[in-house]
């Protein structure tokens, strides 16, 4: 490392730890008191930095980064609200368990509060939504100095991955010279490991179920003939673990997209997809009474799904401890790796399950197989098979990236199983719509991988600088958009029965009349419309932005049709 300047040297040996550590990818904005940080990062050969002019969808797109990888990533800004645009995406990462780091340029002390501009409060500017802060300060030159700030660089990258993964952030005080000027400055002083190592490396093992803790676990499951497990969103690759217990124990797997268990390569002969369209039914949900549920990960969007667990005793295997357990259920959190818990859990099995009801896994799986055919059986245009229309041109490694609001809904009633190593995401910590398209290509760019994007028209205009720095950046990113007019989940709500018509139109669901051809064209992608879901594949076969357009009121009659009459099909009516 060959330090410019005193203003730039610290930021070089951050940026050069962070390296070491395993960064690869870092996201920065524009602006002059952040040019040392942007700079550093964009000129290192071990970082791929892009750049993106609007720092709420910088802190996206990074997310998407973090998420995709499971690496930190870095975002960088400039001083003033440039830095309070972050917070939606640092919120998301806290919530969510991504890990980033948030380096903020700042002014330096002399500068603040006496009216100098861009100047705001930034000390702990993002409040309890960060692990750790640190404002880094401004020391004298020197090997002391340059020491303190490689530690610091280190304990930054460990702590937002370490543990419960989430955001860090440094805000960085930079005097001039902010221009790349050489100075005269100590070489030797700035100089990391000469190995290459990290000045600090933090070891992290995995967490093993205790012995007791597995035998009882497996003496829970012997004891019950009716149970099952649930899969939501996690960190990690449980699928095979998760169906060797399931197989063990012959119990269904609830497994939501976001888990990995829904799709891939692994044994599926346990795993239910549409459980949230079969519990619908009262009917089924009263009959199909679990004894025992295993929780894994996030709970699921589903509400029928939330409610149908709220009515049964639960064991929750969390890595973190984070106390994901909405229904207040749970009987037992256990502090431990979920894979590894599983797979132990199933080897101890030695007593299968009492046998007494033969036809629990048989009921579940009969059921789940007849809602491929009724949604085949559904109107070309309605939504409930719009996002699922993409299923059959997925390719091993696709990463699909689903907005909050309807699609994480549909796709979670309606996507089917099958054997494509896809990788289902989304932004479900803070579950907001916004900078959903700049999390689709970040995860585009850092994954390599063709992604898909199923999002709305709100979500969609919510973040076009997210759409205009895809295509900047030429992220492999395919937009499949239901465009129905306004805020479609709001229609399913009672707001929609009861507000005062106009009003609810233009301060809930919203319309916006908006050409979406001609957003696509300001972004510079393909547009299509499409109405079938064969013209849906052929469009999003490539990047571009292909739009399905729907009314509002028809796709509320559409899915409550769709889902009465499969509760009719399975012979659980609601």
């Amino acid at each position: 490392m060959i330090p410019i300047n005193r203003t730039y040297a610290p930021v070089q040996a951050i940026v050069d730890e962070l390296a070491r550590c395993g960064m690869r990818h870092a996201v920065t904005s524009p602006g002059s008191r952040n040019a040392p940080i942007a700079l550093t990062l964009a000129g290192d050969e071990r970082i791929e930095a892009v750049s993106v002019l609007d720092e709420r969808s910088a802190g996206f797109m990074a997310l998407g980064m973090a998420k995709v990888s499971g690496r930190p990533v870095t975002v960088t800004c400039t001083s003033g609200t440039a830095a309070a645009n972050l917070l939606p995406a640092v919120v998301e990462s806290y919530e969510a368990r991504v890990p980033l780091i948030v380096l903020t340029a700042d002014r330096p002390p002399e500068l603040r509060d006496v009216g100098a501009g861009q100047a705001i409060d930034q000390i702990k500017l993002f409040g309890s939504a960060v692990k750790w802060f640190v404002e880094v300060g401004n020391g004298e030159p020197g090997r002391d100095w340059a020491t303190h700030l490689r530690a610091l660089a280190c304990r930054a990258w460990w702590t937002a991955a370490g543990g419960r993964p989430g955001p860090v952030h440094l805000n960085l005080p930079l005097r001039d010279p902010l221009a790349p000027v050489r100075e005269e400055i100590e070489h030797d002083d700035w100089q990391g490991r000469a190995d290459g190592r990290p000045w600090v490396e933090a070891r992290e093992g995995i967490r093993t179920p205790t012995a007791t803790d597995v035998a009882a676990l497996a003496a829970q499951i012997a004891a019950v003939s009716r149970g099952a497990i649930v899969c939501g969103a996690l960190n990690g690759d449980v699928a095979e673990s998760v169906v060797e217990l399931a197989a063990a124990a012959g119990w269904p797997v609830l497994a939501e997209p976001t888990s990995g268990v829904r799709r891939g390569s692994h044994d599926r002969d346990n795993v239910i997809a549409h459980y949230d369209a079969l519990l619908r039914s009262e009917t089924f949900a009263a009959a199909h009474t679990a004894e025992l549920v295993l929780r894994i990960g996030d709970t699921p969007t589903s509400k029928s799904l939330r409610l149908w667990l709220a009515g049964s005793p639960q064991v929750v295997i969390d890595p973190h401890a984070a106390w994901h357990e909405p229904t207040r259920a749970a009987e037992t959190l256990l502090h431990a790796d979920p894979a590894l818990t599983c797979m132990t859990v199933a080897r101890a099995l030695t007593e299968r399950p009492k046998s007494s009801d033969d036809t629990w896994l048989p009921s579940w799986r009969t059921a789940d197989a007849a809602v491929p055919q009724m949604l085949d059986e559904a109107d070309d245009c309605a939504e409930p098979r719009a996002y699922c229309a993409i299923e059959p041109i997925l390719p091993d490694g696709a990463v699909i990236w689903v907005s909050s609001s309807m699609p994480i809904r549909d796709v979670e009633t309606f996507f089917p199983q099958g054997q494509s190593n896809v990788r289902f995401l989304a932004n479900r910590g803070a579950n907001g719509i916004d900078g959903v398209v700049s999390a689709a290509a970040g995860a585009a760019l850092a994954s390599g991988a063709p992604t898909w994007l199923l999002i709305g028209e709100l979500a969609l205009l919510h973040d076009l600088s997210g759409l205009i720095a895809a295509s900047r950046l030429e992220a492999d990113l395919r937009i499949v958009c239901v465009n129905n007019g306004g805020g479609g989940i709001f229609d399913f709500l009672p707001v929609s029965d009861h507000a005062d018509a106009d009003l609810y139109e233009g301060h809930v669901a919203t319309p916006s009349s908006v050409d979406l051809a001609a957003v696509a064209a300001l972004a510079g992608l393909e547009h299509h419309l499409a109405s079938t879901p064969d013209e849906i594949r052929t469009a999003a076969s490539s990047p571009g932005l292909v739009e399905i357009r729907t009314e509002r009121s028809d796709n509320v009659r559409a899915h409550r049709d769709l889902l009465d009459r499969i509760g009719r099909r399975i012979g659980f009516r609601a």
